[in-house]
């Protein structure tokens, strides 16, 4: 497992060139693991320059985990040798759905929160989790929709997911705040469900609020004051935690990316993060 205080960074492209010149006080990287299951030999070239300086965790948009298809077995190969080559401490993909009926709609999907879903998920969860042979770390969505049918809160569902599952959280404090903001609910209780012994990330994220007032998780802004402030509470509440962040869009220099990183280790300390 990465140290309780590890601050890491999600590998994107526009990076490359300042990691492998610099090699930043990074603890470790996180891949979207689809960019890397592929035979092309630079993308792994450059991964395993990285490997060779920073330990490397894996994070999944494909697993289609809530379809009612099979899971993809061609897909858990690759992905297994993936996590082999990196020796990753644990890999992560999330609680939704992408795609039915032989379509992929290549965008990550609700379902509604009931008791019947949590075993379901939890069966398929655990077979992914035994096949790859390492920890498994299951992520909340942001939500822009509700349905009449759940039953559950979305924490409640989320927890008996990870516990049913015997898998991890993958918790990301900006979808909590998002989706919080778009549906009304207390991002705070949201937390206190949250057992944080079986947390093995959190992530962070900007967010970009719409002219009607819905936020849409978009990966392309600084995060929010109120996204550290929640940060600030889980720290605290938790007793520590490898943190994540995420900057997808309008990529900024990464001396910027950095700044932003570093404003983690000052919220957990007690200090402003301007």
């Amino acid at each position: 497992m990465l140290p309780r205080n590890a601050l890491g960074l999600g590998l994107r492209i526009p990076y490359y060139d300042y990691v492998f010149e610099h090699w930043p006080d990074v603890d470790y990287f996180e891949i979207i693991s689809e960019n890397f299951l592929g035979p092309a030999a630079p993308p792994r070239q450059k991964l395993a320059r990285i490997r060779a300086r920073y330990p490397v965790v894996l994070h999944g948009v494909g697993l289609n985990l809530l379809s009612h298809e099979a899971i993809d077995e061609r897909y858990l190969d690759d992905l297994c040798r993936l996590a082999d080559a990196m020796d990753a401490p644990f890999f992560s993909d999330h609680l939704c759905w992408s795609g039915a009926h032989g379509m992929n709609h290549h965008d990550l999907l609700p379902t509604p929160f009931r008791p019947e879903l949590v075993e379901y998920a939890a069966e398929r969860i655990d077979y992914v989790q035994r096949r790859v042979g390492r920890p498994f770390a299951i992520e909340n969505l942001s939500s822009y929709v509700t349905f009449q049918t759940s039953t559950m809160s979305e924490w409640e569902f989320y927890s008996a997911v990870v516990r049913e599952s015997a898998s991890w959280y993958m918790l990301d404090i900006n979808n909590i705040y998002v989706s919080s903001q778009n549906h009304g609910f207390d991002p705070l209780e949201y937390l206190s469900a949250i057992d944080f012994s079986r947390v093995q990330q959190v992530h962070i994220a900007g967010h970009e609020r719409q002219a009607d007032g819905l936020i849409i998780d978009t990966h392309d802004h600084p995060v929010a004051d109120a996204v550290w402030q929640l940060y600030r509470h889980a720290w605290a509440m938790s007793g520590g935690f490898p943190t994540l962040l995420e900057w997808d869009d309008r990529i900024p220099p990464m001396s910027v990316v950095l700044a932003e990183l570093d404003k983690a280790r000052k919220v957990r300390d007690g200090q402003t993060h301007e």
